[in-house]
């Protein structure tokens, strides 16, 4: 399709204010903007100010026709500036308060010069329903785009039926009693699905859990949009993709959002970065992992969110110790629970000439690194996907959300991936490590991997499902906002 000519559609985009949901859909507004579309790409006051300070002023200022909004989350100011916002918090202050500053912005953007389209669509975060009410409320197309996976939202989905069928709420021993094991046969699209492998927010012991109803209201509110957007691929999830179209033939899988950007090497030009993130990476850690041998290096990250313990955080180093391999560790300031981080002495001078350690890097570009044998990861959907675009095997610690059905599928349903127990050991963690990089299922587990990325490849060419779903979904703004 070539370019759409003026007047532009003009793509209101509001992410879910988190790392993790402002990288996809910064990914997804420079596609559009390739496309002809003019974008205004709204944060959090919060996350703006994060941006600046870890990107520089000039980022923000985006382009004639890629601006950026801020509007407030609500929320006092954190004592650390820095650090990831409580999540149930960021949640329940987003629900009731942003509704007003968006409609305020959005009509305003609608208000202004003549050099600014009118707005054609509002993309909302799947977790960001009063986008949507915005948009219907001035009459305006809208879209929501879940950036976690369809097996994550597929299982949000199930709350209902779990109260129905009197699973939920659990009894108070269920960590004990054996009940996270029972199998749920009846979730379509889904196999060899247990209580465990749903989303950690279901582990409830009353129906009155805020995030519990948060998650069931906003995941209903995504599937009722007139058009869903996910980062996914048909080859990964199509039997979950397939139960969704049941109810909603609108859906639109165009991942992953970063192998479909190659067709579009301009969508960079103009920004002053080409990456989003919130921490300031360290590209230096790329330079270090030239000097290793291929699929010799342990690369450990817990994503933008994850916070654990100091025994969790000493059981982890330990095991990179003991492990006698080469590795590269994202360690956040505020990694570890109301806590600085402090490591041993012991430890350090163990691996100072073999490991990295740093706050945050170019993940998409390490994972792509030769150098890199494993990924130790909390199974985050992004990190999912780009460990398999960069054909890497996992050792999962989902630590919660959606992160245990990521971790189910990866290890029992893609067959690229490993479980570390939540109480974890270093001797589990050991073991784990060299049987993927050094045991007898190396050689199976790589070719799992390659076979993925392969079909990741595919999906996002020319012709492939995810490319073709792209630009059926630009058609589809493009006509609604001209009929």
């Amino acid at each position: 399709m070539d370019s759409i000519q003026t007047p532009k559609p003009h793509a209101v985009c509001v992410p879910f204010p988190a790392q993790g949901h402002i990288n996809p859909f910064m990914q997804l507004a420079k596609l559009l903007h390739c496309k002809g579309f003019h974008i205004t790409f709204v944060n959090t006051e919060f996350n703006h100010n994060r941006l600046v300070r870890s990107l520089g002023q000039d980022f923000v200022k985006g382009l004639s026709d890629f601006t950026f909004e801020t509007i407030p989350d609500g929320l006092p100011p954190p004592s650390n500036k820095d650090a990831t916002q409580d999540i149930p918090s960021l949640c329940d202050s987003t629900k009731r308060h942003c509704y007003g500053p968006l409609k305020e912005l959005v009509m305003k953007l609608n208000n202004s010069s003549c050099e600014v389209p009118p707005v054609s669509c509002i993309i909302a975060d799947g977790s960001m329903s009063f986008a949507m009410e915005v948009a219907r409320d001035l009459g305006i197309q809208d879209l929501q785009f879940w950036t976690a996976s369809t097996c994550g939202l597929m299982g949000y989905l199930q709350c209902d039926e779990l109260v129905k069928r009197g699973i939920l709420p659990l009894k108070d021993d269920f960590v004990t009693n054996g009940i996270l094991d029972t199998s749920l046969n009846w979730i379509s699209g889904m196999k060899n699905i247990r209580i465990k492998d749903l989303p950690s927010f279901m582990r409830i012991t009353t129906l009155n859990d805020f995030m519990f109803n948060y998650v069931v209201y906003e995941s209903q509110s995504c599937l009722r949009s007139s058009s869903i957007i996910i980062n996914t691929v048909e080859e990964l999830e199509g039997e979950i993709l397939d139960s969704l179209k049941a109810k909603n033939p609108n859906i639109y899988n165009i991942g992953p959002l970063h192998l479909l950007g190659r067709h579009f090497p301009e969508k960079d030009m103009g920004f002053k970065s080409s990456e989003s993130n919130l921490w300031k990476n360290d590209s230096n850690c790329i330079e270090w992992l030239d000097k290793w041998k291929p699929q010799s290096v342990i690369y450990v990250n817990y994503g933008s969110i994850t916070v654990i313990t100091e025994h969790h955080l000493n059981e982890f180093a330990w095991e990179l110790a003991n492990s006698k391999l080469p590795f590269l560790w994202i360690m956040r300031s505020d990694v570890m629970m109301g806590k600085s981080i402090s490591l041993p002495l012991e430890f350090l001078d163990e691996v100072k000439d073999r490991g990295y350690i740093t706050s945050w890097c170019p993940q998409e570009q390490v994972l792509s690194h030769p150098s890199i044998g494993v990924f130790l990861t909390h199974c985050g959907w992004n990190s999912t996907l780009e460990s398999i675009c960069g054909g890497v095997p996992m050792i999962c610690w989902p630590f919660f959300a959606e992160q245990q059905t990521n971790c189910r599928y990866i290890c029992a349903t893609w067959g690229v991936g490993m479980e570390i127990d939540r109480d974890v050991k270093r001797e589990e963690i050991k073991t784990l490590v060299k049987e993927i990089i050094e045991g007898e299922k190396v050689i199976e587990t790589r070719l799992e991997c390659l076979e993925w990325k392969n079909k990741a490849i595919k999906a996002t060419d020319i012709g492939g499902s995810s490319y073709d779903n792209f630009h059926k979904l630009i058609k589809e703004i493009v006509d609604h906002n001209v009929m």
